[in-house]
């Protein structure tokens, strides 16, 4: 089974026997779009909610509003023709003692910011494991549609 690695701010679609792998999800998200009919399958390793955050360019990876509609187009292209399901890992409150009382931090935006971009192109957020205080790491086979999230101090969790 090969393995594809995806970056911050990167994305990548693949099919059969694949694991798209993103390691070190803190307050970023990891958005896996899957069609179990095709088993072809898409993850996005998101940085900020909005490309209005964004000093630098705006890669289609890092930013849910572009991350979405790319996978979607590059997994159509690759023959996708079944109903695409989305899950949703990450999103964490790395340094949430140091936010103002009632501010939302950068995980929960992002969380929210993915959840809307999923609902705009009409996929269905099916599973997450989001919030909380620790890092992630994400392995998603894309031939069976399994992901695997990993984290330091507590077991594996599978969606």
């Amino acid at each position: 089974m090969s393995q594809i690695a995806v970056g911050i701010a990167d994305f990548a679609v693949g099919a059969g026997d694949l694991t798209l792998i993103t390691i070190g999800l803190g307050s970023c998200v990891a958005i896996a779009l899957h069609d179990a009919e095709c088993c072809i399958g898409g993850l996005a390793h998101i940085l900020l909610p909005h490309p209005a955050h964004s000093a630098g360019p705006v890669p289609p990876g890092k930013v849910p509003s572009s991350a979405v509609p790319a996978m979607v187009a590059r997994m159509r292209a690759m023959g996708s023709t079944g109903e695409l399901r989305a899950r949703l890992v990450g999103g964490a409150s790395m340094f949430a003692p140091l936010l103002p009382s009632g501010a939302v931090g950068l995980g929960a935006r992002n969380v929210q910011a993915c959840r809307l971009a999923c609902a705009a192109h009409e996929i269905p957020v099916t599973a997450e494991a989001v919030g909380g205080e620790v890092g992630r790491s994400v392995y998603f086979d894309v031939r069976t549609g399994r992901i695997q999230v990993r984290t330091v101090l507590s077991a594996d969790v599978v969606l």
